[in-house]
């Protein structure tokens, strides 16, 4: 690579934008240029995560950072309040969002995407930057062609804002693009306590756990005659996004729109 990509972090304070902005001091190839936190504005970004003073002190104003530093890419690991005006101020100024942050709408989705076309950049929102959970996502939409019974159980901590995670969802859209809907279970079942069976999801349950302790698993359940298939992935730390993270953060320089999925910057 001939040149190195700036990047910023939005969320750079948060337990997932300290590992991106850890990551990216430690690649050549690429460049931290301005880091965006409320709770550690003033603080260099390099003693932020255990580094060298780096220069780059975070701020907690995202438009001054994107119009001063003009990164080439901005990662935002934030929530879901902020994450659409955030990508819709990136693309305004240009910068390729790579967003991690889950609770976009398909209709949000498809706004920003016309917005990145307009501006003849490219953007990525994945719901998942994780390699193996990845995978896990492509079995289940395999194993659903042969066994249709099928339900989701997500585990998060009881920090996280949206349920179900995106994780889930779009573990479920990968599963109706090879099973027909089929609404399981007795057709005269009867809930006791309301939502006690999940969030229905074109003819399946997705049910979401959310306790101390956890950090980030999933386990799609298949049942057939006589026999179950259980897919699981469990994630034990954000290091093990970051391999992900950088990728997108190279492959997002050369595509044009808004990329739903981290699956589509993995090589076939």
């Amino acid at each position: 690579m001939s040149q190195r990509i700036s990047v910023a972090v939005a969320g750079a304070a948060g337990r997932m934008g300290r590992e991106v902005v850890k990551m990216v001091l430690e690649d050549p190839e690429l460049e931290l240029v301005a880091a965006i936190g409320r709770s550690s504005a003033g603080v260099d970004a390099g003693s932020l995560v255990g580094k060298p003073e780096t220069g780059v002190v975070v701020t907690d104003r995202l438009e001054d950072a994107l119009q001063s530093a003009k990164p080439d890419v901005l990662v935002d690991f934030t929530n879901p309040k902020s994450a659409v005006p955030n990508t819709e101020a990136c693309i305004r100024h240009g910068v390729r969002p790579v967003v991690g942050t889950t609770g976009f709408t398909p209709e949000q989705i498809e706004q920003l995407d016309k917005q990145c076309r307009e501006k003849g950049i490219g953007g990525l929102i994945a719901p998942n930057f994780s390699i193996g959970a990845i995978l896990m996502m492509k079995f289940a939409a395999m194993a659903a062609k042969y066994l249709p019974h099928v339900e989701i159980i997500e585990y998060h901590g009881d920090q996280k804002l949206d349920a179900p995670s995106g994780t889930s969802i779009k573990t479920a859209e990968w599963i109706s693009q090879t099973r027909r809907e089929l609404r399981q279970g007795n057709p005269n079942e009867e809930e006791v306590l309301e939502g006690a069976r999940g969030g229905y999801y074109n003819g399946f349950r997705i049910h979401s756990v959310r306790l101390p302790g956890i950090f980030a698993q999933q386990e799609v359940i298949f049942g057939g005659h006589g026999q179950t298939l259980k897919i699981r992935h469990d994630s034990y730390e954000r290091a093990g996004y970051m391999p992900g993270v950088n990728t997108a953060i190279k492959k997002v320089m050369s595509v044009t729109g808004l990329v739903y999925g981290f699956e589509h910057f993995l090589d076939d």
